[in-house]
């Protein structure tokens, strides 16, 4: 082997080592901080590793587009939770229902987007985080044709003044807010073609280094809580900030008993291609409710894509 195949081959090791770590803390399922924050990346790492492997045998590197074959093998089974969970079984002859859910950024005050984006998704109910002032203001535009609503109050924060929204075109009713331990959650029971729903609008802190490294932690059982309070079928929506398979989706599942709408393409971030992004928007949902369909929506101005479900009852 020549100094510069040695060389050659040190190189597309280096480009192999980083996805290689994240296939090995996704598969291990360590609940601790830094596995998890690397957890996060298995999507767009899957991904990179294809393009090194196309990458590797345009240039006759056969061993390492073997090896990078197989890490890409690892990271695939990795992400497969996040990609496909179940869906359930559509119960004989039930309605649909269409719900939409977006983070749309404190201080994105591009109205006219966001309200172009509800527009085209024509959802029975409509779930906001992070509204901020200025779309507020138009907020009839914004909602228009969703009469019934609920808000939680304005909240200043370093980020930028926000509030949670829900709206439905059928009657809706407000549960309770609940904001503690940083857990910012709006509850509500709509009146859909399902019949009676429970709605939870939600938006988690950031993962450690950003917060407390126990704050996702106590906010996912909080949650949980929220979820054993109620009966009935249940959706929970918004902006997570954990993939579904990291740990506090693993959580989520475990202790609220609920099944995430599939991930693929990603969510965040919205300058991204979708295809390359991160889904840490979620909706969450019983398992007395079946996933039809899932996609993202319009862009808002926000740095997180929109999500569209169509949910129906499931089989018992």
């Amino acid at each position: 082997m020549t100094l510069f195949q040695a060389l050659t081959r040190l190189a597309a090791l280096a480009v192999l080592a980083p996805p290689a770590l994240v296939a090995v803390s996704a598969l291990s399922r360590i609940g601790h901080r830094l596995p998890d924050l690397l957890t996060q990346f298995t999507a767009p790492a899957l991904i990179a590793t294809g393009a090194a492997c196309v990458a590797f045998l345009l240039l006759r590197l056969w061993d390492m587009a073997a090896l990078g074959a197989v890490i890409a093998g690892l990271l695939l089974v990795a992400v497969w939770p996040q990609w496909a969970p179940p869906r359930g079984t559509p119960a004989d002859g039930a309605t649909t229902l269409t719900l939409y859910s977006a983070n749309l950024w404190a201080r994105n005050n591009d109205a006219d987007a966001i309200a172009r984006s509800i527009a085209a998704a024509d959802a029975d109910i409509v779930m906001l985080i992070e509204l901020g002032d200025g779309p507020n203001a138009r907020l009839d535009e914004v909602l228009a044709g969703y009469p019934h609503r609920v808000a939680t109050p304005r909240k200043d924060r370093p980020s930028g003044a926000a509030r949670s929204v829900i709206a439905s075109k059928r009657p809706l009713r407000r549960v309770r807010d609940a904001d503690g331990q940083g857990l910012a959650a709006l509850v509500a029971e709509a009146e859909t073609a399902l019949g009676p729903i429970n709605l939870i609008a939600v938006h988690m802190t950031r993962p450690w280094p950003f917060q407390h490294p126990y704050g996702q932690i106590s906010q996912a059982e909080r949650l949980a809580g929220l979820r054993h309070g109620l009966t009935g079928p249940i959706v929970i929506a918004g902006d997570f900030n954990s993939v579904s398979s990291g740990r506090i989706g693993r959580q989520i599942k475990a202790q609220a008993g609920l099944i995430p709408a599939p991930a693929w393409p990603g969510t965040w971030h919205a300058m991204l291609p979708s295809a390359l992004g991160i889904t840490i928007d979620h909706v969450w949902r019983s398992p007395d409710l079946a996933l039809l369909d899932r996609r993202l929506g319009d862009r808002t101005g926000s740095d997180h894509r929109p999500v569209i479900v169509e949910l129906t009852r499931a089989t018992q």
